[in-house]
């Protein structure tokens, strides 16, 4: 419910706060006191529209606040989503300010938010009727989903939806299979053909390496040869070789160890060196001796680097990659071969899915035909409580056919095959027609009204704001309408902005708005009234400011009797 709204500089308003109650909240006053600009402020934090026009002369901004108090555990959790965070407290605190060059900002419990979620809160929070606000009525869909709520016909609407969805999943991967099926015929004639061609190379990983690696060598033999012999040579077997001339400086050196101690670790590691030097003496050997020309190995070997760097080549890798490009191919076949068997399995599905689809639609279908009239009847009996007891309303629910097998065509809407349309007939004799084609504003809020006393039990908008919707209306329909009012309160918190005393007799609470000038300027305030307050103010709405004491009497009366209706 709407706890608090705050307004200041807001045209004719300055600074005004007022703190609302549950149930019936009425807000008398005089026309042109300023009770259009309270719901110009309050659908300001709804998202309206915002412009520097609203400013109050003289000030840099407009600022309009509001605390909602979110106690339902269903809508809290529905806020919560919009707003992607928790609330605290059960409490939303929206703000909105508008520069009077035109600029504005949004927040929601201090977080900057955009008018778009303003607009999404605000038709979970609160839904007004008037003269010229409330139109929703007026949308099929609306009206559509005023029928379902009536109905109860919520796991009709799921089940439907659950059935759209498969279909719609399924049909989408079918289609888009038959999309690329084309292009997966041409992928997979390149593929078998890169397949078929590497797959005879036969690839092996590692294998370029070690080839280029015996190529190098076989290509060098000779060279390799002579640096092993002469190696070997200069390490061990000529005069004076390294191992020749390290042992000779060991051994001159080991008999004086005794007089130079330290000279024995020196003369172990050149035996040590020499030993060594020996051993790769010998190694170069068995190499050399190893090294010997292969002319044929080595024309294979480059006819396989040749093949490795041509494939290299042609599919734009390096000769390393090779085998894992292989590897690639025959996945991304297997892909292919996995697709086109996708492609046939899903006409069955899809046939199911669109059986189950269609079955749930008409069951949805006749669901909404069945419930119709009683909601056509049950509206048609609250008529007479606003004032309409000579119109006459009807629904007419028109279902689009479904082929019976499903096709590349996308499912029907995401509410069904129905369009739902209200027919109103204001006057006898005439015949009914389209509620969005001939309704006026006051009928059309009367309707809204009655609508909303049929739907009290099932609709979960927190707040009502009905403005003005008794122009045209006497004492005694006005009274009737506030006992409509006061039933809806039961349900929701109701604000009505009324001249009808009869209306406003029926209110939980009465706020009065008045204009008053100060020092040269003009500013509305908003006063809630006590019941010795509300006498003064119904008496005035009945006769105005030289309402007698009988009036009086009379307005004390007409509020004992509304709280005794109550």
């Amino acid at each position: 419910m709407l706890r608090e709204l705050s307004v200041q500089n807001l045209a004719l308003i300055e600074d005004v706060r007022v703190e609302l109650e549950r149930g019936y909240c009425a807000w008398t006053g005089e026309t042109g006191a300023g009770k259009s600009l309270l719901l110009t402020a309050l659908g300001l934090l709804l998202g309206g529209k915002g412009s520097g026009d609203l400013v109050r002369e003289g000030k840099d901004e407009a600022r309009v606040a509001s605390i909602f108090e979110v106690d339902d555990p269903t809508l809290r959790e529905e806020v919560e989503e919009i707003l992607g965070g928790a609330l605290d407290d059960a409490q939303l605190i929206l703000t909105r300010r508008i520069s009077a060059q035109g600029r504005g900002s949004a927040h929601a419990n201090g977080l900057p938010v955009t008018i778009a979620t303003l607009q999404k809160l605000g038709q979970r929070l609160v839904d007004i009727h008037g003269q010229h606000e409330g139109r929703a009525l007026l949308d099929p869909d609306c009206q559509r989903s005023l029928l379902d709520a009536h109905g109860g016909l919520g796991q009709f609407v799921a089940d439907y939806r659950a059935c759209r969805s498969t279909y719609e999943t399924l049909r989408r991967q079918r289609l888009e299979l038959l999309r690329s099926a084309q292009e997966r015929q041409r992928q997979r004639a390149l593929l078998e053909f890169e397949r078929d061609e590497l797959a005879a190379a036969g690839p092996i990983a590692g294998e370029y390496n070690e080839l280029t690696r015996e190529a190098q060598r076989l290509g060098n033999a000779e060279e390799l040869r002579a640096a092993s012999a002469e190696g070997y040579a200069s390490l061990y077997e000529a005069d004076g070789s390294a191992q020749e001339i390290l042992q000779r400086i060991a051994r001159r050196l080991e008999p004086l160890a005794d007089s130079a101690p330290e000279l024995a670790e020196i003369s172990a590691n050149l035996e040590r060196l020499a030993d060594e030097t020996r051993d790769a003496a010998y190694g170069l050997r068995k190499l050399r001796r190893d090294w010997d020309d292969d002319p044929g190995r080595l024309d294979e070997v480059e006819n396989r680097l040749a093949l490795y760097r041509r494939l290299a080549g042609r599919f734009q890798c390096k000769a390393d990659d090779l085998p894992a490009r292989l590897e690639q191919a025959v996945r991304e076949l297997g892909a292919i071969e996995r697709d086109d068997t996708d492609l046939l399995g899903l006409d069955a599905p899809l046939t199911r899915a669109w059986a189950e689809l269609k079955g749930a639609a008409v069951a949805l279908s006749d669901a909404r035909k069945r419930t119709c009239k009683a909601f056509a009847d049950s509206v048609q009996a609250r008529l007479k409580a606003v004032g309409l007891g000579a119109a006459r309303l009807s629904l007419d629910v028109e279902s689009r056919p479904l082929d019976d097998v499903p096709g590349d065509n996308p499912a029907p809407p995401e509410w069904g095959i129905d369009r739902v349309e209200f027919l109103f007939s204001a006057n006898p004799g005439e015949p009914p027609r389209s509620l969005r084609k001939i309704a006026s504003g006051g009928e059309l809020s009367r309707v809204t009204l009655a609508i909303k006393a049929v739907l009290a039990g099932s609709d979960r908008t927190p707040t009502l704001v009905f403005d003005e919707i008794d122009t045209g209306v006497g004492g005694r329909l006005g009274s009737m309408l506030g006992r409509t009012m006061a039933e809806l309160a039961a349900h929701h918190q109701i604000i009505c902005v009324t001249h009808l005393p009869q209306m406003a007799s029926f209110a939980n609470r009465q706020w009065v708005i008045r204009k008053r000038v100060e020092h040269g300027r003009t500013s509305t305030t908003i006063l809630p009234l006590d019941t010795d307050d509300r006498v003064e103010e119904l008496a005035a709405m009945l006769r105005g400011d030289s309402a007698a004491e009988g009036t009086r009497q009379e307005a004390l009366s007409m509020l004992q009797e509304a709280r005794a209706a109550r």
